[in-house]
């Protein structure tokens, strides 16, 4: 059985056929899902959605790209949301250079709120990097993240950089990216990393797959990225599996 630890199944892509994406899910062995929301319209999705299904959970959190849009009346709202039960995480958060919508100061800012956040609430955290490491990591370590740690969400930086947030008490977890022919780092980091600091997410719609790429993305597909990692590391899958679903309870606090 596997963990899916970061779909988007609260995205427009799902609105014709989500009953049918889920139930491909639960066939392919998904016992879990962490369904992410990162603003008002996908965390109110979000939240809709694990008040159906008995095995998905959220996260909430607000992006780094709209983290100029993000009010004091969104963050008291996310907090009052972390106080429910399904409710697992604080998140995505982070930084993301890559687009400019919002400054670098208010991303930073908006992050650093949402972490102090967590740890208010005791309750992990989900990060989204885009060209940011290196203030991504100093902020993380600034802000004391190893008392609630969490997952550096869909990564794709480093042996050494996968080795600084695991001392900061964060797990790894890998996505689609993994299973690309020329994705030589993920493979090498998924390869070298301690199985018990290992996780795996679809990131769906996005980054769908091998092979699939190219394609909309969705959690039955998780298993590709299982099959890749379980490779990589030379063990069985189903190995990989207990592991990572164990890794994923473990952090999340879900015991059935």
């Amino acid at each position: 059985m596997l963990f899916d630890t970061h779909v988007h199944l609260n995205a427009d892509q799902y609105e014709e056929d989500m009953e049918e994406v889920i139930q491909r899910a639960q066939d392919a062995g998904i016992e879990h899902m962490v369904v992410v929301g990162f603003d008002r319209k996908t965390i109110n999705r979000a939240m809709e959605i694990v008040e159906k299904y008995e095995f998905i959970y959220a996260a909430v959190g607000w992006h780094p790209v709209d983290a100029i849009d993000m009010t004091d009346e969104d963050l008291e709202w996310i907090e009052e949301l972390a106080a429910h039960p399904k409710v697992v995480a604080i998140g995505e958060m982070g930084l993301d250079y890559h687009w400019d919508k919002s400054p670098k100061d208010v991303q930073k800012d908006v992050f650093r709120r949402q972490i102090r956040l967590a740890r208010k609430v005791n309750l992990p955290i989900i990060i989204h990097n885009r060209d940011a490491t290196e203030d991504v990591v100093q902020i993380l370590r600034e802000e004391k993240v190893e008392e609630v740690g969490g997952i550096m969400h869909c990564f794709t930086g480093s042996l050494e950089v996968a080795k600084q947030c695991i001392d900061m008490n964060m797990y790894i977890s890998f996505g689609g990216p993994v299973t690309f022919k020329n994705a030589k780092k993920p493979k090498e980091v998924a390869t070298q990393l301690p199985l018990d600091r290992l996780l795996i997410e679809t990131d769906c719609p996005y980054l769908t797959p091998h092979p699939y790429r190219g394609k909309r993305n969705e959690p039955s597909y998780v298993t590709y990225i299982a099959e890749q990692i379980a490779d990589l590391k030379g063990i069985t899958y189903e190995e990989l599996a207990q592991k990572t679903t164990a890794n994923a309870k473990k952090l999340f606090g879900i015991n059935r």
